[in-house]
């Protein structure tokens, strides 16, 4: 199998569809994170696999996340018509925190959303880059039980 950095640039590049289980081998592969090292500024992205937070996300022009504290997380940064950005809180139902949480046997920075039943877990690419993957009650898995994979670039 290709190394990491390989793989998730051949991944990110990918027009779509892409497997979900490609992503979940990449996710097992990849170094777990702090929260308290990833706050700041992100700019996010969804690996098209075809699950329908994908079609929600480019709706709302959703442009990253923004983790201004451990208890100050802000899951949907948009873009706004006259192109300025906005924390989309009426979509995500309020803000979210950051905190260490166990998900597929391993502790790793999750974003707790404050009103829904939703974690977005992260690990690390490289100093820069954060694999996403949306956890939670049935709003975060699709039809087929895939979960959404999305990645983070540092601003």
């Amino acid at each position: 199998m290709p190394p990491v950095p390989e793989r998730w640039r051949a991944l990110r590049a990918a027009a779509g569809p892409i497997d979900p289980g490609e992503l979940d081998a990449l996710w097992a592969d990849l170094k777990t994170v702090d929260a308290s090292s990833i706050l700041g500024s992100w700019r996010g992205f969804a690996f098209p696999t075809g699950h329908p937070v994908e079609r929600v996300l480019t709706g709302s022009r959703w442009h990253g996340k923004r983790f201004v504290a451990l208890d100050d997380a802000k899951p949907l940064i948009c873009r706004a018509q006259d192109g300025g950005l906005y924390s989309d809180t009426a979509s995500g139902r309020g803000e979210a925190s950051l905190w260490n949480i166990e998900f597929r046997g391993e502790v790793t920075a999750t974003m707790v959303y404050d009103g829904m039943p939703v974690f977005d877990h992260f690990k690390q690419v490289d100093d820069d880059t954060l694999m996403g993957v949306m956890n939670g009650k049935a709003a975060a898995v699709s039809a087929d039980g895939h979960l959404f994979y999305f990645g983070l670039e540092r601003e």
